[in-house]
């Protein structure tokens, strides 16, 4: 791991979730309000509890892992697993995770794409290895 992600990787660790709340807020104005966000990068983990204008219950999403993998001339993001409490909600993650979709190139983020796959790279699994 470069010297830049971990430096990432504990900005993003430090950043308060009150401050990610009031952010999104503000860019979601009525279109919906955030009211609850957890995000763990070391385990991949993310929690979001939003409400959408107009409406009264909040709606829930869960994600359990996540990555950015890179092949030799694109990138690709994937979900593990996701789940929410709302059933129609549960039909659209059950369409996209597991499936490792194409991040279209942005000119701008081209130069930073590298980073962000070292970032959210996929978690090799450890060789597992029994003693007699």
């Amino acid at each position: 791991m470069s010297y830049k992600t971990r430096l990432i990787k504990i900005a993003i660790k430090l950043t308060p979730n009150l401050m990610i709340i009031w952010v999104a807020n503000r860019v979601l104005k009525g279109i919906a309000e955030l009211t609850d966000f957890s995000f763990d990068i070391d385990t991949r983990k993310v929690h979001v509890k939003t409400t959408l204008y107009g409406e009264t219950d909040a709606i829930e999403v869960w994600v359990d892992g996540f990555a950015v993998i890179s092949d030799e001339a694109s990138y690709k993001f994937i979900i593990q697993q996701a789940e929410s409490n709302r059933p129609w909600l549960n039909n659209i993650l059950a369409l996209i995770v597991g499936k490792a979709w194409k991040i279209p190139v942005i000119p701008q983020l081209a130069a930073q794409m590298a980073l962000i796959a070292e970032l959210f790279n996929a978690e090799r699994p450890e060789p597992n290895v029994e003693g007699d």
